[in-house]
């Protein structure tokens, strides 16, 4: 007689042999001209209540098209499952009619799907959306599926939730939209909850909370998770049991601490070996040329008016960037970490200029306040930019290669035969094929999307690459190549980076400094070592502590749970934030006291 288990959560899942979704010989296939290609081939796994089986391998090998399956997305006639099983309960779900689906899906089954941007409406309200997928599964009277809205985006702490329900997708960070999904994937509470890169946008302190949230579920409803992530930490964390795959097959398969421990296959050794994983922030420090700064940021200031009353006036200010300071050299790899909405994207394009900013920013020793047009195309060229979403920064109607090839069109490098081979290069150095040139975006996983925006970015060999989560959507092997490839640009050409990220494991590896903001304002600044090895500001010392461990066996220190609302930059007019300072306690670390 089987016996029952306690899963990662604390859950005590079902028996063996009353799975709550049960795949069997799944295969997917897409039709091409010369006939079906397979994208996923005989793949078969259970999942049991409460459990969490997680998904890994690289970007395209088939784990997106595995959760689309499961819950009947493919994007018909082209791609379709050919064979194989879903189960969900009792239910077969292959070959379900269409409305029958409609039901199970939110209810029963529910999915976080990895771009936010484009899974929300761009045209209707945060608190419309939710409340419409509440609506459509429970017949709720208005104002109550408004109150169980509102409470879902509390539990995955969005700040200001009242004004959140009322705002756009376009007016939210990347951090904010993705918990925007999730707030809507937990509203029903489902029995399963696929989860595709749910973290991917997330600093390390609210996926910190994200991933307690989903554990809160599990203990509450025994809810399954299937995790898909190249975040090997949050795998060892959260899942009981992992799943490898390759070029759509399952090369391994087996309890987390085992395939940990005792990777069986060549794949996952290396998928294992690719891992980020944090030190102290030893190792030798930067050997910068010397010579006058790439940028220069001097008393950096953006803030975004906000309206009310009856007559529409000013009545708050979001001081997204306040009073900002700081400098990157030529050859230096400087990053910029802190949580969602904290300013750091604000900062990036007040940099690139995309944004209204007063204080000075200096590009080459060229001041982009007040440039004539000619002269800030001029500047534009020296400073490029790759941005957080992929999929929302490439014009879905141009093939890749002319997307990579339009930097040098725009400003009139070569001809079209050697803007091609330059593309062709560039493919090639960020893991791309050069036969790929002629697809569309859509034709890409959200991976290889990510590595055709770097591509472009580097097209105009740039002073300053500024790097905003460029390689958040990557798997770890591949992030691995992309980030030896910047280091290995930075060497070759002297290019400096003004580098974004939430993965803490990744900039300590990178970084040679690292400036923490919070709140629009730079809370801690020093070399590597000295923040990952010394840190001294509360702050940061949580960043560090929320970091996912690619070990299984790893007991995490208790997290203090946050609690009331989330601190938010607005502030009423005339009321400005405290203005913190900065104080060197020894060789350039700089500490807000």
């Amino acid at each position: 007689m089987s016996r029952a288990a306690t899963s990662r959560s604390g859950v005590v899942t079902a028996p063996d042999g009353a799975p709550v979704l049960a795949v069997q010989g799944l295969t997917v296939s897409v039709r091409t001209e010369t006939g079906l290609q397979t994208l996923v081939s005989n793949l078969s796994f259970t999942l049991t209540r409460g459990e969490t089986l997680a998904i890994a391998g690289e970007s395209g090998s088939g784990k997106s098209i595995t959760s689309l399956a499961i819950m009947g997305l493919l994007p018909p006639p082209a791609v379709r499952v050919t064979g194989g099983q879903v189960r969900l309960g009792e239910t077969e779900l292959i070959g379900l009619p269409e409305s029958q689906m409609q039901s199970i899906r939110g209810s029963r089954i529910a999915m976080i799907f990895q771009e936010p941007m484009t899974s929300l409406n761009p045209v209707m309200t945060i608190g419309r959306q939710l409340t419409e997928a509440i609506e459509a599964h429970e017949a709720l009277p208005r104002a109550k599926a408004r109150a169980r809205a509102l409470a879902a985006l509390a539990a995955v702490r969005i700040s200001l939730p009242e004004r959140r329900m009322r705002q756009y997708p376009h007016e939210l960070s990347g951090g904010m939209r993705q918990r925007v999904m999730i707030a809507m994937a937990i509203a029903l509470r489902p029995d399963v909850l696929i989860a595709d890169e749910p973290t991917t946008a997330l600093d390390v302190t609210v996926q910190r909370e994200v991933l307690d949230l989903l554990r809160d579920l599990q203990r509450e409803l025994g809810t399954a998770i299937i995790l898909i992530t190249h975040d090997m930490g949050v795998v060892a964390e959260m899942a009981d049991r992992v799943v490898v795959m390759q070029s759509g097959r399952m090369v391994e398969q087996g309890a987390v601490s085992a395939v940990f421990h005792a990777p069986q296959q060549p794949y996952t050794r290396a998928l294992l070996a690719a891992v980020p994983r944090m030190g102290t922030g030893s190792g030798p420090g930067p050997d910068l040329p010397g010579g006058p700064p790439v940028a220069s940021v001097k008393d950096l200031r953006v803030r975004f008016d906000m309206r009310g009353g009856l007559l529409g006036r000013v009545t708050h200010h979001i001081h997204a960037v306040e009073q900002v300071d700081l400098e990157i050299q030529r050859g230096e790899t400087f990053a910029l970490v802190g949580e969602s909405g904290c300013g750091k994207s604000t900062l990036a394009k007040a940099m690139a200029g995309l944004v209204h900013f007063s204080g000075r920013i200096e590009i080459g020793g060229t001041s982009l306040a007040g440039l004539a047009h000619a002269q800030a195309r001029a500047v534009r060229r020296d400073v490029q930019m790759i941005f957080q979403d992929p999929m929302a920064s490439l014009d879905p109607r141009m093939r890749v290669g002319d997307l990579v090839a339009e930097p040098l069109v725009i400003h009139g490098v070569g001809d079209r035969a050697s803007r091609r081979a330059i593309t062709e290069a560039l493919f090639e150095r960020v893991g791309l094929e050069r036969d790929q040139l002629d697809r569309y975006p859509h034709e890409f996983s959200g991976g290889q999307r990510q590595r055709i925006c770097i591509a472009r970015a580097l097209a105009l060999q740039p002073k300053l690459i500024i790097a905003d989560e460029s390689v958040s959507a990557l798997d770890v092997s591949v992030q691995a190549r992309v980030l030896d490839l910047l280091r290995a640009l930075k060497q070759e050409f002297g290019i400096a980076y003004l580098f974004i990220s939430h993965d803490m494991a990744v900039v300590e590896n990178i970084a040679d400094r690292v400036a923490v903001m919070y709140l629009g304002q730079i809370v801690e600044q020093g070399s590597r070592a000295q923040i990952f090895g010394n840190p001294q500001h509360a702050y940061t010392r949580r960043l560090i502590e929320a970091v996912p461990v690619p070990d299984p066996d790893h007991v995490r220190a208790a997290y203090p749970r946050l609690s009331g609302e989330v601190p938010s930059p607005m502030r009423a007019v005339g009321d400005p934030p405290l203005r913190l300072v900065l104080s060197d306690i020894g060789g350039g670390h700089l500490v807000a006291k």
